[in-house]
């Protein structure tokens, strides 16, 4: 997999929408008091992951283990333990085997990945793990003392759907990742209610919103591309 056209292969758009969320991202946390610098950088790095991980470039799976490892620390200070253990524990790990797969299946020798189709065996498997993690990580996080235990069980259960997905190179990651956005609002704005200072959290995945779902469209885009291309 190559490195060579990474910058230059973004849109317009793409450049815009990566410009839109770092600038949105930098504005909450000027206007957010006592902000958390941590909170800031992982919040860019994490905005410039995911334009490469919708490109299906692997520079931005490289991205997502710097950010899984700000962000776990981030939510360590706020006893978000589940959010902790889910990024350093498996998105981390995770985003590291997508690094070796994806580089192991580039779309015709070029920077970008090769889109793959889920089989049935593999949905009912991925189903069946989901199940068991959501239940083995609530009574773990309770033992543990989560603050907000069911918002953080179910982050739990989207993070790891949607680390799977990005491993096997399903455009569904991409949904599955703004599902576990979603629940990441709800999550850092109860965490902004009681300290402003992370309201460029909620922000940072608002943006991560919006990104997920262009990836989302852009993979199947990507995917049908890729279909219809004559053999070589």
């Amino acid at each position: 997999m190559k490195f060579k056209h990474t910058f230059s292969s973004l849109s317009k758009f793409e450049w815009g929408l990566w410009s839109l969320s770092s600038f949105v991202v930098i504005l909450s946390h000027l206007v957010s008091p006592d902000g958390d610098v941590l909170s800031l950088v992982a919040s860019l790095i994490g905005a410039a992951a995911l334009i490469f991980v919708a490109k299906g470039h692997v520079i931005g799976q490289l991205l997502t283990v710097v950010f899984a490892i700000c962000y776990g620390i981030i939510s360590y200070h706020f006893r978000y333990y589940g959010e902790m253990i889910t990024y350093l524990c498996m998105s981390l790990p995770m985003a590291v085997l997508a690094v070796i797969s994806w580089m192991k299946h580039p779309y015709r020798d070029t920077e970008e990945v090769e889109v793959s189709t889920l089989s049935p065996r593999k949905v009912i498997l991925l189903s069946t793990a989901a199940v068991c993690v959501t239940v083995a990580f609530y009574f773990i996080l309770g033992a543990l003392n989560t603050a907000n235990l069911l918002v953080s069980t179910i982050s739990i259960t989207t993070s790891f759907v949607a680390a799977s997905f990005t491993y096997l190179r399903s455009p569904y990651y991409a949904l599955a990742y703004a599902a576990n956005d979603i629940v990441l609002i709800v999550l850092w704005v109860m965490a902004a209610i009681k300290d402003p200072s992370y309201l460029s959290m909620v922000m940072c995945f608002v943006m991560f919103f919006a990104n997920d779902i262009y990836g989302f469209v852009n993979w199947k885009r990507m995917k049908k591309r890729q279909r219809e291309a004559p053999c070589e």
